[in-house]
């Protein structure tokens, strides 16, 4: 059980201290990742940066990712086909989900401008940060938008995430870092005595307080 993000990403950087040294980028995924990845941006010394991912939830069950998309010249989408089959859920349907999350990722490009790192990574770790995974749906989508920009090596950090998840995550990243890998997962939250929602100005404050 972790306190609050904040514990848990001072907890993750102790797990990353072996980067400290080397030339690396943090990638968090807002709006929960942040504070997390703050914290390890801070004890690495290491640039901060926010990369736009969205899970595109289930009609009438958001919180059951069917696939997500990434932020990009050309936005890459990962699907969760065993959900979308058990689901049933056509083409026409996901497609219109996914138009929706684009739409927010459009607007949280304009809300965070000037977090956003882009271009080439050549020559660079970069180092993706959550505050936890469920499905691994949005990790995905994010490590393979950053695969494109060139990193030397990409690295997956979590606190807590289903083992399952992390199996799998590691045919897609170099190396997945996660603290806790409970067989009983049920939700990310549920491993937080501090769940809060995060709001805009929250996120922005976390990001901004890093940066000094």
């Amino acid at each position: 059980m972790f306190t609050n993000r904040n514990e848990a990403g001072r907890r993750l950087a102790q797990a990353l201290k072996a980067y400290q040294a080397s030339p690396c980028t943090i990638f968090a995924l807002p709006r929960g990742g942040v504070p997390v990845a703050a914290e390890v941006a801070k004890a690495l010394k290491a640039p901060l940066a926010m990369l736009l991912v969205r899970k595109i939830g289930l009609p009438g069950n958001p919180e059951v990712a069917m696939g997500a998309v990434v932020d990009g010249q050309k936005p890459i989408v990962v699907r969760n086909d065993d959900i979308i089959a058990h689901a049933g859920i056509s083409s026409d349907v996901f497609e219109s989900c996914c138009r929706l999350e684009l739409d927010e990722i459009n607007r949280r490009r304009l809300v965070y401008a000037g977090c956003l790192a882009e271009g080439s990574l050549s020559g660079r770790t970069a180092v993706i940060v959550d505050d936890g995974l469920a499905t691994g749906a949005t990790a995905t989508a994010a490590i393979r938008g950053l695969r494109v920009r060139n990193p030397t090596r990409i690295i997956l950090a979590v606190p807590v995430a289903p083992p399952e998840v992390v199996a799998r995550l590691k045919g897609e990243a170099d190396e997945v870092i996660c603290l806790e890998t409970p067989c009983d997962f049920g939700a990310v939250g549920d491993h937080y005595l501090d769940f809060r929602q995060l709001t805009d100005e929250a996120v922005l404050s976390a990001f901004l307080r890093d940066r000094g």
